[in-house]
């Protein structure tokens, strides 16, 4: 696939970075050159500095074959033309856009746009860690899953140590968090003494 990104800062190298390691043509184009150094240095793809609502740029990196697009400089205004002239002019149906400012983002979405508001979505983020703070992560290790559960130390293990702690009907116990964050992992350190505030994570292969 033919993937074209307009922004090279954090969020427009990160897409154009992932793109690139899977597979895909990526043209990057940012009107601050001095940002390609985001981008890793195996990058395969292209970088084309200038203006992006220049046509000329944008058919310099592209755009008439492109198959995708992801609109990702920080200035919403801009983020809007670049992507109405990529649709409209360039003819490409696959465009996603970033907005930075929430209170836009469904006027925007109500004229057909596709767009992702960062901020909403770490608010959102923000919010499950606050009200689910027994998280649970899901992992593939090339065909198989693994599934990882957080929870609160239960009465039975404060005071002892990490090693001693056995595996239940489905799951083992892989590390320890600490009230400041800090990882224990559960087979490198068994002699760790569990406290109140510490929080366990389990592990189990769900396929």
């Amino acid at each position: 696939m033919n993937v074209l990104v307009v922004g090279c800062g954090r969020l427009g190298s990160q897409i154009a970075t992932i793109m690139d390691s899977m597979g895909h043509d990526v043209a990057v184009v940012d009107e601050h050159p001095e940002l390609f150094y985001r981008l890793p240095t195996d990058f395969s793809g292209m970088t084309v500095a200038g203006m992006p609502m220049d046509l000329k740029v944008l058919k310099n990196a592209g755009a008439e074959n492109c198959d995708m697009a992801a609109v990702a400089t920080p200035d919403d205004n801009l983020n809007i033309t670049v992507t109405q002239i990529i649709q409209q002019f360039f003819k490409v149906e696959n465009v996603v856009t970033r907005i930075s400012d929430p209170a836009r983002e469904e006027v925007f979405t109500a004229f057909g746009l596709r767009t992702v508001c960062p901020t909403n979505l770490a608010g959102d983020m923000i919010v499950q860690a606050l009200v689910n703070p027994n998280q649970s992560k899901q992992m593939a290790f090339g065909t198989a899953n693994a599934a990882f559960h957080t929870y609160p130390v239960e009465s039975f293990m404060i005071g002892k140590r990490l090693g001693n702690i056995g595996v239940n009907e489905k799951e083992v116990p892989f590390a320890l968090l600490q009230k400041d964050g800090t990882m224990i992992l559960a087979g490198k350190d068994p002699d760790y003494m569990i406290q109140r505030e510490d929080r366990m994570i389990w592990a189990e292969v769900i396929d």
